[in-house]
């Protein structure tokens, strides 16, 4: 774990649930922000509680933060949450339209208070006729081109990854610390809001401007005319798969030469990429039969020598074992909600050849509630009424694991 700290002194309220707002909260605790969570009475955010797919949500966006639980519908609750964020330098909140502003928490009260505020909305949409909808990752994927892109023509297919929530999540991080630079020139905060919809839609910019450059529409992935002669997956011996890319015209030289296909590798008809795009069925059959005569050990190390761009078929859980994520630094102990210990990736960023780590565990819900509260000069009976009102949340310890694991099908 590296000392490299850059947000250290900065105060971010977070008001979130599920991956979006988590995430932005996350990475800004990573890089070493004081990130609060406000979450709601009696339990906690409900993201605590998914099982099924969204089991790994709450360990996985939380780490690095502290937890409060207050009731937002009483007097001491709501003047506790408008105190944190008269102090902070940013709040990141991702619910429903106007739901903080019913409160006295959005934009427009807070800033009243402290002009310097930074106020990070996550939505499903950014201003225009859709901004009051609901929206899922699953909603703006098939709605912004992003599902067709990967399934079939008449069956599209999610990504297989919360790729929007975490992406919003990214980009309102760089609003924020974009947001932060501007505040030392003017004294002043602002409104950001990021949103589902949007970055989708820069997700599929590639082939919007495809569109535009060629007058075709693109096509889905499993369909698509790849840009690259040999760019797919191969069947091996051993009933496994293997990806392998030939990107260039040396990597087709090399790749001929190494499987010994020299009358591929001379003919002039087969030259250059482009010529080779419109000439597959020549040698795709031909290259499918050699990697179906190697087992995948040995295809791996065949194209490892050769220096082509090659993968194996991984799930995720095999990735707890990879070489390359179990680096130092690269996956970071944390404890699940039951108390078990974890293991998460950090962040996909080196500093100075270091990766960022933990500072602080996955909070318990309302861990730090107590302490919050006295730095904001809360004395200790004010706290324990708090407390015993209902007001605040006190931390529970570890909560029990399941009796039964959920089915795959839950």
């Amino acid at each position: 774990m590296t000392a490299f700290s850059p947000l250290s002194g900065v105060r971010i309220v977070e008001f979130s649930h599920m991956i979006m707002g988590p995430t932005c909260g996350m990475i800004l605790a990573d890089l070493g922000a004081d990130v609060v969570k406000i979450e709601p009475m009696p339990d906690g955010d409900n993201t605590r509680r998914l099982n099924g797919s969204g089991a790994g949500f709450f360990p996985t966006y939380n780490r690095n933060k502290r937890s409060i639980m207050l009731d937002l519908t009483t007097p001491d609750g709501i003047e506790a949450a408008r105190q944190l964020t008269a102090e902070a330098d940013a709040v990141v909140e991702n619910f429903r339209p106007g739901a903080l502003d019913k409160l006295g928490l959005g934009y427009e009260a807070l800033s009243r208070v402290n002009e310097k505020l930074i106020y990070c909305s996550l939505k499903g949409f950014l201003t225009g006729p859709y901004e009051n909808r609901p929206a899922l990752d699953e909603v703006v994927q098939m709605m912004g081109g992003l599902a067709y892109m990967t399934g079939f023509p008449e069956r599209p297919v999610r990504a297989g990854a919360s790729v929007n929530d975490i992406m919003g999540g990214m980009f309102a991080v760089i609003g924020i610390m974009a947001a932060l630079r501007e505040r030392e020139v003017t004294g002043k905060g602002q409104l950001i809001r990021s949103a589902l919809f949007e970055n989708n839609v820069f997700l599929v910019a590639q082939h919007m401007m495809q569109y535009t450059v060629t007058g075709v529409p693109a096509a889905p992935l499993p369909t698509r005319v790849s840009a690259w002669a040999v760019y797919d997956l191969f069947d091996t011996l051993d009933g496994q798969q293997i990806f392998v890319g030939v990107v260039s015209d040396t990597q087709w030289r090399i790749f001929c030469e190494a499987f010994d296909l020299h009358d591929l590798g001379s003919d002039p008809e087969l030259a250059t990429n482009f010529k080779r795009v419109g000439n597959r069925i020549r040698f795709m059959p031909r290259i499918r039969e050699i990697f179906q005569a190697m087992t995948l050990e040995q295809a791996l190390a065949k194209c490892n020598s050769m220096g082509l761009p090659y993968a194996p078929i991984s799930r995720p859980e095999q990735l707890f074992d990879d070489p390359q994520v179990n680096q130092p630094g690269g996956m970071i102990d944390v404890t699940l909600p039951d108390g078990r210990p974890a293991r998460t990736p950090s962040l996909p960023l080196e500093f100075s050849g270091e990766r960022l780590g933990l500072r602080r565990d996955v909070p318990r819900a309302g861990q730090h509630g107590a302490e919050i509260l006295a730095e904001l000069g809360f004395n200790e009976e004010r706290i324990r009424r708090m407390a015993a009102d209902g007001s605040l949340g006190v931390d529970k310890g570890p909560v029990q694991p399941p009796l039964v694991a959920p089915s795959a099908a839950e």
